[in-house]
């Protein structure tokens, strides 16, 4: 087996197709555009879907690439040998030029060949589609994989659902696939051992897909008036296969993260404990895909929503894992470093996009590490009531089981009482006989209350490691704490939580929130105008803002609101820079576009400040306040109104910063019309 860095592979599979008459593309953005279906691009073709169904593209019909790819239906499974968020995908296309008797004997010249891979043909393996009701069997493929060298055992025929691409949507092009695997040195698992097994044994590397049918509306397949070729190689997968490793973070491709990680934490990669393992693999990935996302050139920032939402995942989970093996302050933009001097090369809007990437980085790391330390805090409080209830279920449980519950007896007992029926069947029909079948069917009874019994101790413990979903809603409402990362936790200390619960509530709430702020959020305001309400619940964001820049001292000293503006008095002992005045716009504006929920609970002071939140409290307030939360980004003490989101103000614009007097500044600014 050929050793090879990442770089070589890159190299080699471009060289390869370039060499037969391919033009280079360069990778398409992570973002799609014009297509909402997807957040991010998935694979190699995505980009070139128009192309694909006829369009002319302008490189011409021969195509060769290295696609940067996101993948988010796996976010939970990272922390494995092998699941990634982001990857890299080789690919070569051919828009209605070559097809299989070109293409195969190329990919196992790729794959053979001393100048290119130099796999060891007898450890290679093949699939082809084996034929259906609407398509054929592909024999062409089989004598093609023959033909180049392949031998027969090596070529497996399997339906459908292994070798079959498309369409994308009900209809569209579609058709066959030949998938290659390389063959570990192990037992098959036995003797219909296949690739369609997932026994470990067939690692698949690289995925052929000849588009030759049309599926129609009405079920049924025609050929392509111009036949495709889509390829695909994943980069990661196949320098692990090539190097022998047994995990993709083995790889060169992960080597220089995984020696940050160790030299942030103290702590050691190999040899860990699997906790940690899997710590070190989701910081990996988790930041090298966010970095990407964020060094991209339709780059977004975290948010509540689309491709933000799973940035922001993805930033908190590696935060979280982060906190748990020691990791400093700071630790994401120093691993997103490691991870742009790696790639920029390559990926040349890394480099660009440099001190962006590491700014929201930063930003959201402080931003969440508060929360997660209040939310694990009350997770943890809350486990402990579950943990007690648990155990004390669980010892009832094993006491019973070793007294009336044991399998024995109950097993005797329903012998005992089918004997009894059979008894009972013979007896004459006296008085005595009748009170003693009574009797029997009493010990009947019995029989059955125990067993429902056991049935009924058996749920009501499954019901105990169950998190309910007010418990959820609580720590997501009240500290803005992720349900994600709440099931994630639960998943890891064996209990499950009540996604059904959580979500109704989350619905409730959300209704509740849109329905008719100017009655739920009556105030300190004379005037609760639309443009008031929106002004005003600017200036939570403004202080918050204004805190996050300049630092705790400043302090609310008065507000003063028109239909036309905002005017903000707050404590602060210069006059503030250009570049602050930008920043406190610049995440005013971000916090808007979050569209975050703003949600109110009513609690005495102590629980307001317990909670972080700002407030005049030198003021007299009754035995309750309420406490207005925006997101993760605000949460003050407040009468009203607000607007039910954020993304409700559309934009704000910081229009003069001024003295108003000794010690107190002053921010006049105005905001914009929603987009939507």
């Amino acid at each position: 087996m050929k050793e090879m860095t990442a770089a070589n592979l890159r190299s080699l599979f471009i060289e390869f197709f370039v060499d037969h008459g391919h033009t280079v593309i360069p990778s398409a953005s992570l973002i799609p555009e014009n297509d909402p279906t997807v957040l991010f691009t998935t694979a190699g073709m995505h980009p070139l879907v128009p192309y694909l169904m006829g369009q002319t593209h302008p490189a011409g019909k021969r195509l060769v690439n290295v696609q940067k790819c996101v993948r988010t239906g796996d976010i939970d499974d990272v922390g494995d040998k092998s699941h990634l968020t982001f990857f890299e995908m080789l690919g070569n296309w051919s828009l209605g030029d070559y097809f299989k008797k070109e293409m195969i004997p190329w990919s196992w010249e790729f794959l053979t060949s001393p100048q290119y891979l130099g796999l060891d043909p007898n450890t290679l393996a093949f699939s082809v589609f084996e034929g259906d009701e609407n398509a054929p069997r592909d024999q062409e493929s089989f004598d093609l994989w023959v033909k180049a060298g392949a031998k027969p055992e090596q070529i497996y025929f399997l339906p459908k659902a292994y070798n079959w691409w498309g369409p994308a949507g009900q209809t569209g092009p579609c058709g066959p696939d030949t998938e290659m695997f390389v063959v570990k040195d192990q037992a098959p698992c036995g003797p219909d051992c296949s690739p369609a097994c997932d026994c470990g044994r067939y690692l698949e590397i690289w995925n052929d897909v000849f588009m030759q049918y049309e599926k129609l509306a009405d079920g049924s397949y025609v050929p392509l008036k111009h036949q495709n070729v889509d390829t695909g190689m994943g980069l990661e997968r196949t320098i692990s296969v090539l190097t022998g490793k047994d995990s993709v973070y083995e790889t060169d491709l992960f080597a220089g993260i995984i020696a940050k990680i160790e030299e942030l934490s103290g702590k050691r990669y190999q040899g860990a404990d699997e906790e940690t393992l899997k710590a070190f693999r989701i910081i990996a990935d988790h930041l090298r895909t966010a970095t990407f996302i964020l060094g991209d050139t339709r780059g977004v920032s975290p948010s509540n929503v689309d491709q933000g939402y799973v940035l922001r995942r993805l930033i908190r989970r590696a935060v979280r894992h982060g906190m748990g093996i020691d990791m400093p302050e700071g630790f994401t933009a120093d691993i997103a470093m490691v991870i742009i001097d790696q790639y920029y090369t390559v990926y040349p809007e890394l480099k660009d996009n440099r001190s962006f990437v590491l700014e929201q980085l930063l930003l959201e790391e402080k931003r969440f590490a508060r929360t997660l330390r209040q939310g694990v805090r009350e997770f943890e409080k809350m486990l402990f009531r579950m943990e007690d209830s648990i155990a004390k279920m669980d010892a009832f449980k094993n006491q019973l089981r070793d007294t009336m519950f044991k399998e024995e007896d109950l097993a005797r007992l329903a012998q005992a009482r089918e004997a009894m029926k059979s008894i009972g069947s013979t007896l004459r029909p006296t008085p005595e006989a009748q009170a003693f079948m009574q009797e029997l069917n009493e010990v009947a009874k019995a029989v059955d209350t125990i067993k429902a019994f056991k049935g009924k101790m058996d749920t009501r413990l499954k019901g105990l490691k169950t998190i309910a979903g007010r418990d959820a809603f609580k720590l997501y409402d009240t500290y803005g704490f992720p349900v994600e990362i709440t099931m994630e936790m639960a998943r890891e200390r064996g209990l499950a939580v009540d996604e059904k619960d959580f979500e109704e509530r989350f619905r409730q709430h959300q209704k509740a929130s849109q329905a008719g702020a100017e009655h739920r959020f009556r105030g300190g305001l004379a005037d609760s105008s639309e443009q008031t309400t929106r002004l005003h619940t600017a200036t939570h964001l403004l202080q918050a803002a204004l805190r996050k820049v300049l630092g705790d001292e400043v302090g609310q000293k008065g507000s003063n609101i028109t239909a036309e503006r905002l005017r903000f008095d707050f404590t602060f002992g210069r006059k503030m820079t250009p570049e602050e005045v930008q920043e406190v716009e610049r995440l005013v504006n971000q916090s808007i576009k979050a569209d975050a929920p703003i949600t109110m609970e009513e609690m005495t002071v102590e629980e307001a400040k317990a909670q972080g939140a700002i407030g005049l409290f030198e003021e007299r307030y009754g035995d309750k306040v309420r406490v207005y939360t925006m997101g993760d980004f605000s949460k003050e003490v407040c009468g009203g109104p607000h607007v039910a989101r954020t993304g409700e103000l559309g934009s704000f614009k910081i229009q003069k910063e001024e003295s108003s007097s000794a010690g107190v500044r002053r921010i006049r600014a105005t905001v914009g019309e929603p987009t939507a």
